[in-house]
C-alpha cells in the first residue's frame, strides 16, 4: 500500500530534524559525542523515536556526512555549467560562502564537517569514504580542461583536495565576517587561489630551516606529545583516548598519567607545541636578510618539511572543531595569532614589491591551511617526500593554481 503524501512528508520532515540536530553535535562534539539521546534531547523527541529512523548511532553520524556530500555535489554540479576552470572555481566558492552565511543566520540547515571520517569503523567509513573521494573527483573535474592539461592526473588531484581543505577551513575564519562581506570575500580569496601570492616570475629560493623544539625537559612527554598529536590528526579527539594513544607507544595508561595529568593537559600541550614551533620558524624567517617573498616562504617551505620529519607534524587545524567549548575558545586565540603572524609578513612583502597585492588576512588563512593540507596528501600518498609535497601543495597556495612551473 503506497504512503500518504501527508505521512510522507511529515515523516520526511522530521528525519531532516534529527538529522539537522545530529549535525550539529557531530560538528562540536565528534563521532563519540553523537548519541541517542543527545539528539532526541535536542528535538524533543524519545531515543526510540530517533531510532524509528536511523536504527544505529553509526547509520546516522553516516548519513549526516553522505547528506554533506550530496550539498557538496550540488554546489559543484551548478559550478560545472561554467565555461572554464576559473569560472567554476568562482561558481563554487560563491555558493560555498553564501551557504555558510546562510547557515549561520539558521536560514539553511548545517552541513556535517569532514574532520571525524577517520573516527567511523567499517562498514559506514567505506560508504563516506566512497561518496568523499567520488565528491573530489567531480570537484577535480572542475578544473580539467585543456589549459590544465600540464598538470597532469596527480597535480590536480592535490588541487582539488587544496581547494576542499581551503573551503572547509573557511568556516572557521569567516566567522569574523558579515554576511555582506559574502561577495567581497569571495573575490579575494578567488584572487588568492588563482593568482597566489607571489609576483610573477618570482623564483623559489627558501632555505628550509630546523624549528626549535620546545624543552620540556622530559623525554617521556616528548614521545606522549607526538603520539597523541598523530593520533589526534588521524582519528581526532574523542577517538584519541588515553588508553590508545598509551596503546601507540607500548605503554601502559599508568605511564600516561606519570608523565601527564590528564587528557585535555596533554591536548593543550599539544597545541602549544604546534604553536610555539609555528611561531618560532616564522619568527627566524623573518629575522632573515631578505625580501618578504622569500622570508614567507622559508617560513612556509620549513614548517611543511617538519610535518614529515620524525618529529612531526604539527597538530592539524581542523583538530580545533570538536574541542570542548573552554579549550577550543583558548586554543582559537594562539591559532588567530599565528594567522595575523602570517599576515604580517604578507603585508612586509607587499609593501617591499616582492609580493602581490592581496589581501592579507584571507591569504594567510589560505597559507596556514595549505601548510595543514599537506597531512592529507600524506594520508594519500604516505610514502610522498617533503619537497614532493612542497611542489603538490605549497606552491600553488603561493603561485596560484593555474600557475605552471617547470
Amino acid at each position: 500500500m503506497t504512503a500518504r503524501p501527508a505521512a510522507t512528508n511529515r515523516y520526511n520532515a522530521r528525519k531532516e530534524t534529527v538529522l539537522a540536530a545530529a549535525v550539529d553535535i557531530l560538528n562540536q562534539q565528534g563521532v563519540r559525542g553523537v548519541t541517542f539521546a543527545e539528539v532526541a534531547g535536542a528535538v524533543g523527541l524519545t531515543t526510540t523515536s530517533v531510532a524509528y529512523y536511523f536504527p544505529r548511532k553509526e547509520d546516522l553520524v553516516s548519513a549526516c556526512m553522505v547528506r554533506a556530500v550530496e550539498r557538496w555535489d550540488a554546489m559543484i554540479e551548478a559550478a560545472s555549467a561554467e565555461p572554464t576552470p576559473a569560472a567554476r572555481l568562482e561558481t563554487l566558492i560563491r555558493l560555498y560562502l553564501e551557504n555558510q552565511f546562510l547557515i549561520r543566520a539558521g536560514e539553511a540547515p548545517p552541513m556535517a564537517r569532514f574532520d571525524e571520517v577517520r573516527a567511523l569503523r567499517p562498514p559506514h567509513a567505506g560508504v563516506v569514504r566512497n561518496a568523499l573521494q567520488a565528491m573530489v573527483r567531480r570537484l577535480r573535474g572542475l578544473m580539467e580542461g585543456p589549459e590544465m592539461a600540464w598538470a597532469g592526473r596527480r597535480g590536480l588531484n592535490a588541487r582539488a583536495n587544496l581547494v576542499l581543505e581551503q573551503l572547509l577551513w573557511s568556516v572557521v575564519w569567516i566567522e569574523h565576517y558579515d554576511a555582506e562581506d559574502a561577495p567581497r570575500l569571495a573575490a579575494r580569496l578567488l584572487d588568492a587561489l588563482l593568482g597566489g601570492i607571489a609576483r610573477p616570475g618570482a623564483a623559489w629560493t627558501p632555505q628550509i630551516l630546523t624549528p626549535a623544539l620546545p624543552d620540556t625537559q622530559d623525554s617521556g612527554a616528548d614521545a606522549f606529545l607526538m603520539a597523541a598529536t598523530r593520533l589526534i590528526n588521524e582519528i581526532g579527539y574523542r577517538g584519541a583516548s588515553v588508553a590508545r594513544i598509551s596503546e601507540s607507544l607500548n605503554v601502559t595508561k599508568g605511564a600516561f598519567y606519570h608523565h601527564n595529568d590528564a587528557k585535555d593537559d596533554l591536548v593543550i600541550a599539544c597545541f602549544e607545541r604546534t604553536f610555539e614551533i609555528t611561531r618560532q620558524t616564522q619568527l627566524a624567517a623573518s629575522a632573515l636578510e631578505s625580501d618578504g617573498w622569500t622570508r614567507l616562504t622559508t617560513a612556509a617551505a620549513s614548517l611543511v618539511a617538519f610535518q614529515l620529519s620524525e618529529q612531526g607534524p604539527l597538530m592539524r587545524a581542523s583538530a580545533l572543531s570538536v574541542l570542548p567549548d573552554p579549550l577550543r575558545r583558548a586554543i582559537l586565540a594562539d591559532s588567530g595569532r599565528v594567522s595575523r603572524r602570517f599576515a604580517s609578513m604578507i603585508s612586509d612583502g607587499i609593501a617591499d614589491g616582492s609580493l602581490r597585492a592581496v589581501d592579507p588576512l584571507v591569504a594567510s588563512e589560505m597559507l596556514y591551511a595549505g601548510i595543514n593540507s599537506v597531512l592529507e596528501l600524506v594520508r594519500l600518498v604516505p610514502d610522498i617526500t617533503g619537497p614532493q609535497a612542497i611542489d603538490l601543495y605549497l606552491k600553488p597556495t603561493l603561485y596560484g593554481l593555474f600557475t605552471r612551473l617547470d
